[in-house]
Formats: structure tokens, C-alpha cells, sequence
């Protein structure tokens, strides 16, 4: 029987197969056209979620993120925090134009919360601590619609921001309703653990409160 030139082998398609595991995944994206996963290995206290962007989101982020978007992520797709940042009152003051106390939220969603605040409070500076695309874009078209000067938002894992974080740093940190993962095998990953508090505590300023 005559083999047919165009068909593939099995040796062609087992090789295709093993250089396609051989790949790592970011690379598997590259070669589907689509960005680098935001997530290393890491224990985190989220799980990945669509970072798809509409219109409008995309519209409020391309005016907005040069803004109110740090850029202090390792590199790009990373959520790590880049290993030169040192997150201290110079820096806070350098960033917000001011010295008026630093007040960081955690996990700050479509950001409802922190813009309320930042609007009610302009003496206060406000840091939103956000992983996904939607909801940084959310944050920062609220914000842009109020022309807000006092908030800004790293779209970085929380505790790198604090490890990199001065003592006596920050005011207040806010964590309101965290993920509980209440099944055992997911206590790893709550956001409040013994590591994050001790943090926390050293970059709180004197008489400064983690709600």
C-alpha cells in the first residue's frame, strides 16, 4: 500500500507531541498567540481568572493606566514585585506628590470601595492591590471619571508589596472579605497567614491598623 505523503506518521506525531510537552506553558501561549500566564508556581491566595478585557475596559485602560497603574512588577506578566523597589515614605512621597498617610487595600476588586474612599478622603493617599485585568480597569475608569490624584494600583501579589514595603510604612492595610478556601487541603492558601501578618505589623506605623 502506497503511504500517503501527506498524512503524518505516528513517529512525526509522537515527536510533535514530545517537543509540545517539552515546551513550558508560557511558551505553549506564545506559540497560540496569546500573553504569558500571569502565574509562577507559587502558593497564592487566587486562582486564574479570564484577563480578558471589553471595550470599554480596554478603552479606560489604555487612557488611565499611565496614571494610576505602578510599574513595579519584575517584568512584564509578572505579579512579583522587582527585586530593586524599595517601598518606603521617599517613594511614597515621590509617587503621590505628598506625605498624607498610605492606606493599601487588598484584593480591591471592581475597586467600588477604595475610589469611594479616596474621593471622601483627599488628605489620604490609597494603594489597591489587584490581580486581574477587569478589575484594575474598573478601578482606574472610576477613579479617571473622577479625576482622583490620591489612589494608585500595583497589579502585583500582595505580600511581595509588602515584603519590599519600609518600616513604619503604611497607615492602614484593608482586607475586607478575603477568599476563606474553608476546604483543609486550601488553608495554604488564605491571604492571612502568619507570614503576611508578621509583614504587615512591620510596616505599619505607629498606632496604625489592619482592618
Amino acid at each position: 500500500m502506497q503511504e500517503d505523503v501527506n498524512t503524518p506518521t505516528e513517529n512525526q506525531v509522537n515527536g510533535e507531541n514530545e517537543q509540545s510537552m517539552s515546551k513550558t506553558q508560557d511558551e505553549q501561549r506564545a506559540d497560540a498567540g496569546q500573553r504569558p500566564a500571569l502565574y509562577g508556581r507559587k502558593v497564592l491566595s487566587f486562582v486564574r481568572r479570564s484577563a480578558r478585557l471589553d471595550a470599554r475596559l480596554q478603552r479606560a485602560w489604555d487612557a488611565y493606566a499611565d496614571t494610576y497603574l505602578l510599574k513595579i512588577n519584575a517584568g512584564e506578566g509578572s505579579l512579583d514585585v522587582r527585586g530593586d523597589l524599595v517601598f518606603d515614605r521617599a517613594y511614597i512621597a515621590d509617587v503621590w506628590g505628598n506625605v498624607n498617610p498610605l492606606i493599601v487595600e487588598i484584593g480591591t476588586g471592581q475597586g467600588e470601595n477604595v475610589v469611594a474612599a479616596a474621593a471622601e478622603h483627599p488628605d489620604m493617599n490609597f494603594l489597591a492591590l489587584e490581580v486581574y485585568d477587569p478589575g484594575v480597569a474598573h478601578t482606574m475608569l472610576l477613579a479617571g471619571k473622577q479625576g482622583l490624584t490620591n489612589l494608585r494600583i500595583a497589579q502585583v501579589n500582595a505580600p511581595e508589596l509588602f515584603k519590599a514595603a519600609a518600616d513604619g510604612s503604611i497607615a492602614e492595610v484593608w482586607t475586607f472579605f478575603p477568599d476563606p478556601w474553608p476546604k483543609m487541603r486550601h488553608h495554604k492558601r488564605r491571604i492571612v497567614q502568619p507570614e503576611l501578618a508578621g509583614e504587615i505589623h512591620r510596616t505599619l506605623r505607629d498606632g496604625g491598623v489592619w482592618r
